[in-house]
């Protein structure tokens, strides 16, 4: 948690775009420990001549341990690792989640991963917690949306990630591909992220390890911060619309919206959580029964897609390795379009009062139900199959 972890992965080196990262992952679950080798069998002795007989010995065999499982049967589950997608102002589904969990006194946040609006999500969450509890993180929250609302400007959008390249383009003109044109200053964004975000209580003890992602321009590749060397500068990079201002540069590298790379991070958090049990909440929608025709909708749509893209690869390679690496794992979703309809037809721009207190109320209710039915439940969850331990 004091370091900047460097890629997906813990071996450094190049690992290329989340679906080509499928392809190394010998490596995904480096970090959990090897199945032990099997047992030598012992050897046999050869035949010795015939003895005298004697008194028989009586051998005491200790019965073989059973495998210890370390995911909890109980449910809600009292520590909880977080994903939080990046989406724009569908983030605020997000704010509402949260917010139930935040109600519920016997859940503990172990690690929480977020890119672009999830993070600065993330940020508030870690930061609330470690300076007023539950409470302290519910009105940090609440502050920040509220505030977002009654703004409804341009640097607020910016704050939550809402530009899609090809919308950016489209609505400040091609000078935008230029690189030259910058309507905002960067440190208005700094002053604004700094008065609802406390950076220096992100390393308090009291804040659970975060994972924030930031796409590195340089290689392409993931990159992901951890709480110490978390800053103002990492949040605006994560969440750093391409077309609409310059690279965030830190300590010499240039990076973009960490939604390209990994929306949210998926792998390295099951890597760090000290819990079995993950949670990802998804805005952004991966359905649309509507076949775009105007400029708008087709760039909408395609914002859509390449958001959830990075999500999807990183789910198969859980999946993919999770039987033999990880057999305890129990990953559920809390999916933001199983709860409000004809969501992929709505701009994630939409700074609208009553959009934002939708999605809330919406998040609130969905957090309510996957609370109330557990892992069996259908609300927007699923639980990855569970391998049996091997017959002694």
């Amino acid at each position: 948690m004091s370091e900047k972890i460097d890629g997906t992965h813990d071996g450094g080196g190049s690992q290329g775009t989340a679906a080509s990262r499928l392809l190394s992952l010998t490596n995904v679950w480096s970090d959990a420990p090897s199945p032990p080798p099997a047992p030598e069998p012992a050897p046999v002795p050869p035949p010795q001549p015939a003895r005298i007989a004697q008194a028989p010995v009586t051998v005491e065999v200790a019965p073989r341990p059973a495998p210890v499982r370390t995911r909890a049967n109980q449910w809600p589950p009292r520590k909880l690792s977080l994903a939080l997608q990046g989406g724009g102002t569908f983030a605020a589904f997000t704010w509402g989640v949260l917010e139930r969990l935040l109600e519920e006194p016997s859940i503990e946040f172990d690690t929480i991963s977020g890119a672009s609006a999830g993070a600065i999500n993330a940020l508030l969450l870690g930061c609330g917690l470690a300076e007023g509890g539950r409470e302290g993180a519910r009105n940090r929250l609440n502050r920040f949306w509220t505030r977002l609302m009654h703004e409804a400007s341009f640097r607020s959008l910016m704050l939550v990630g809402g530009f899609s390249p090809a919308g950016s383009s489209v609505a400040f003109g091609p000078t935008l591909r230029s690189g030259q044109f910058d309507p905002f200053d960067l440190d208005p964004l700094r002053q604004t992220l700094s008065r609802d975000i406390n950076f220096a209580a992100l390393r308090d003890v009291k804040c659970p390890q975060l994972l924030i992602a930031a796409t590195r321009i340089r290689d392409g590749e993931l990159q992901i911060f951890g709480n110490d060397v978390i800053t103002a500068d990492v949040a605006l990079a994560s969440t750093c619309p391409p077309l609409v201002h310059c690279a965030v540069e830190i300590d010499g590298e240039a990076y973009w919206d960490g939604g390209f790379g990994g929306n949210p991070p998926l792998i390295k958090l099951a890597q760090q959580s000290t819990t079995a049990d993950l949670l990802l909440v998804q805005v952004t929608p991966t359905r649309d029964a509507y076949v775009p025709i105007t400029l708008a909708a087709i760039d909408r749509r395609l914002d859509q897609i390449a958001a959830n893209a990075a999500l999807k690869a990183e789910i198969a390679a859980i999946e993919w390795a999770q039987p033999h690496a990880a057999p305890t794992l129990r990953l559920s979703k809390i999916v933001a379009e199983d709860s409000i309809e004809g969501l992929a037809q709505r701009s994630s721009t939409d700074l609208g009062s009553g959009f934002i207190r939708t999605l809330h109320r919406s998040g609130r209710e969905a957090a309510e139900r996957w609370l109330k039915q557990g892992p069996t439940g259908t609300e927007a969850q699923r639980e990855l199959p569970v391998a049996e331990p091997a017959l002694a």
